[in-house]
């Protein structure tokens, strides 16, 4: 097991180099107040005095000081480090590789400079570790961070908010689940105020992983000792509470050795604590720290070696999204343009190799556009919208001229139902800009791999939306003015012939029946002027019934027969036309289906959000005569039968214009237009300028990669007997 320590150290050699805390290494976090005695433990295990000292805070960097056992007979670190093969003791630091530290004075120096270069001179506080390794004949394996000490109140020019700043350092490396806590706590006060352990508790509630180590045995009150703390009764540490016996200020001062302090400390455990004195001290705190952390790191060894495996897949897939070093730029052009145009249709055509699944988009919002959004806005439509009977009543006399009419005249249907069917072209052409919307929008759903391609280069990206949306701009007009085309054909000829219109016109002569059982039908076609032709038969039968139209001559009968004559040619006209059509609904009818859901089958009663807000209808209260209220009826029913039939057209034939016109023509030329105005170009070179934040990521990402590759293999040459 003693070959586990060296392998975090190598593993944290090659993380320190990316600069990388994605790696939760085993280590020993050493945590404590403010002249607790950190820096004396530390220095009592090293052997040596080489840490910063003065008042205040005076740790102002994390630490991580790698302890290397290297016997005189070590060929492997003493051949790679120059200049150290006979050499008991020395240090390395990582920001300064090739250069090695014999004075142990100067290792102190280097700290203090490098901690003002990163913190600067004013008692701040910086994030960034320092790396130091020390080799030597008589230390233990460990890997220990030492961190600034906990404070309360700034002092000197210190931020106002120094204490948090510390505390969001300290709790940054003791939430690693695979540290150990070293919790320094100085025996002159009061356990249960220990800011270190109450620290420690909140990211280690179980004490799982924390030590306590308390200093300064040999400045508590006369009168008093330590034994309750020592054995856990104040309060319960579970990896245990070690003792120590540090330097003070004076024997600093007087440059006491830390050998005679060991021996100084030993002599006073045992005739202050002799029952605990083998069980506490300096040398049993190292001994210690290095078997917890050899257990440690056997028991996260295996975890760590899956999330290594893990990681080097994620930073592969990183590194594959950012792509190789552009060498040549013109078939790279190519490709990207390719892939962008194939992605783009295949959004559209719905064969994307990746679809979304938390909004519609492409193809599929384009029929929802179609079949849902336009198509309801049109069922919501009412053929009678906007028109009042007076309206029609109005439009029909004025159809007539100064002649009293004795049928509804034909010009009054054509101009209203002109006016309803126009109605039907606002809706079209906002259905075209709702799929003009939609065709711009595809450019940003169009595959992670070209997105990723476009981010990399972001002028291209730029240049590609340019081409793409002045493309669908010139396609606007053609497909706007198709649109109204359909809808101007509609207007330009009411096909009254239609034989939707006049589907159940056969049916007629056995339907049209009055309640005296009379045809009305042979009734409306026996009056000479509704019938241009007639047969020899009839002709006969009528001069039989008047032989001699001279004769008997009455001129006040003969008004009263042209009366009549024309009040039964209406009623007849009127009946017909009401088995012919759908049945009227009064004026109260089509103004609730005006303000609510209308009546017609066809009628969606839900809205999207794009409609077009009905014409409300004006209300008259005059009274209409019967002879009104049966012609406007008739023009109702047959606004509504041609209404529906021009509706029925538009809502076929406006997606289909649309997709011609606008997005199977994108589609068609997309590729042709990019490689005209990309590839094609002048600036084809200055398009494939990668930005800056890509280099810079992709650099970090290979860097992580090698890393962890290499960390893979030193965690391979691990043998599973090691671990025990």
């Amino acid at each position: 097991m003693e070959a586990l320590i060296p392998v975090i150290n190598k593993l944290q050699d090659v993380f320190n180099t990316v600069g990388s805390d994605s790696i939760q290494l085993p280590q020993i976090v050493v945590l404590g107040s403010q002249s607790s005695g950190k820096s004396s433990v530390i220095e009592s295990i090293v052997g040596r005095s080489f840490l910063p000292r003065g008042t205040g805070i005076v740790t102002r960097r994390p630490l991580v000081l790698q302890l290397i056992y290297c016997p005189l007979d070590d060929k492997v670190h003493r051949s790679s480090e120059q200049g150290t093969v006979n050499v008991k003791e020395w240090g390395n630091f990582l920001h300064a590789k090739n250069k090695i530290f014999t004075d142990f004075d100067d290792i102190r120096k280097e700290i203090e400079r490098e901690t003002d270069r990163m913190a600067g001179s004013n008692k701040g506080i910086c994030p960034e570790p320092i790396n130091l390794k020390i080799y030597s004949t008589h230390v233990v394996n460990l890997t220990l961070v030492d961190l600034p000490g906990m404070t309360k109140v700034p002092v000197g020019d210190q931020p106002e908010d120094i204490e948090n700043q510390i505390k969001e350092l300290l709790i940054r490396h003791i939430e690693n689940p695979n540290s150990i806590i070293l919790a320094v706590t100085a025996a002159n006060t009061d356990m249960a105020t220990s800011e270190s352990l109450k620290l420690a508790k909140d990211v280690d509630p179980d004490g799982r992983r924390t030590l306590a180590v308390v200093t300064k045995l040999d400045l508590m009150d006369a009168g008093t000792d330590a034994i309750d703390i020592l054995c856990g009764r104040v309060i319960p540490v579970k990896l245990g509470i070690i003792g120590v016996v540090n330097r003070s200020q004076q024997d600093i001062i007087d440059n006491k050795s830390i050998i005679d302090q060991l021996k100084d400390e030993a002599g006073y455990l045992q005739r202050k604590y002799p029952s605990l004195a083998t069980r506490n001290g300096t040398q049993y705190l190292a001994k210690t720290l290095n078997r917890l952390l050899m257990h440690h790191i056997r028991d996260c060894l295996p975890d760590l070696k899956t999330r290594v495996n893990v990681m080097i897949s994620q930073f592969q897939s990183l590194l594959n999204s950012y792509g190789e070093n552009v060498t040549d730029k013109s078939q790279t052009l190519l490709q990207i343009i390719t892939k962008f145009s194939s992605s783009y249709c295949s959004t559209i055509e719905g064969t994307a190799r990746n679809i979304e699944t938390t909004e519609l988009c492409g193809g599929a919002r384009i029929c929802y556009i179609f079949h849902e959004t336009f198509g309801r806005t049109l069922d919501s439509i009412h053929p009678l919208t906007g028109l009042t009977k007076m309206d029609i009543l109005t439009a029909i006399r004025n159809a007539t001229g100064p002649r009293p009419a004795l049928f509804v005249p034909e010009v009054s249907f054509e101009l209203l139902v002109k006016r309803q069917i126009r109605r039907l072209e606002e809706p079209s052409l906002r259905c075209v800009e709702l799929i003009h919307e939609e065709m711009q929008r595809i450019i940003q759903h169009c595959g992670t791999e070209v997105q990723q391609e476009l981010l990399r280069f972001p002028k291209l990206h730029e240049k590609i939306v340019d081409v793409v949306t002045t493309l669908l701009r010139r396609r606007l007009p053609n497909t706007n003015s198709m649109v109204e085309n359909i809808v101007a054909i509609e207007l330009a000829y009411i096909n009254t012939k239609h034989p939707d219109f006049h589907k159940d016109a056969a049916l007629v002569p056995s339907l049209l029946k009055n309640d005296n059982g009379q045809d009305q039908w042979n009734q409306y076609n026996n009056h000479r002027d509704l019938q241009p032709r007639r047969l020899p038969q009839q002709q006969n039968q009528q001069s039989q019934r008047n032989p001699s139209p001279h004769l008997n001559h009455n001129p006040a009968d003969e008004r009263n027969d042209v009366q009549n004559h024309i009040h039964d040619v209406q009623t007849a006209t009127s009946n017909w036309l009401a088995n012919i059509l759908p049945p009227a609904r009064t004026v109260e009818s089509v103004e609730n289906s005006t303000n609510n859901t209308p009546t017609h089958s066809n009628v969606s009663p839900m809205k999207p959000v794009n409609l077009l807000p009905d014409v409300p209808l004006n209300n008259n209260t005059r009274k209409l005569t019967d002879k009104e209220q049966r012609d406007c009826d008739v023009i109702e029913r047959l606004i509504k039968s041609y209404f529906y039939i021009v509706r029925k057209s538009i809502q076929d034939s406006v997606p289909k214009a649309i997709m011609h016109f606008l997005v199977n023509f994108v589609k068609d030329n997309l590729q042709s237009e990019l490689v005209t105005h990309l590839y094609k170009s002048d600036k084809a070179e200055e398009l494939l300028n990668e930005s800056d934040h890509v280099a810079i990521r992709r650099k970090e990402a290979s860097d992580m990669l090698q890393a962890l590759t290499r960390a893979n293999h030193i965690i391979s040459e691990i043998r599973e007997t090691h671990m025990w």
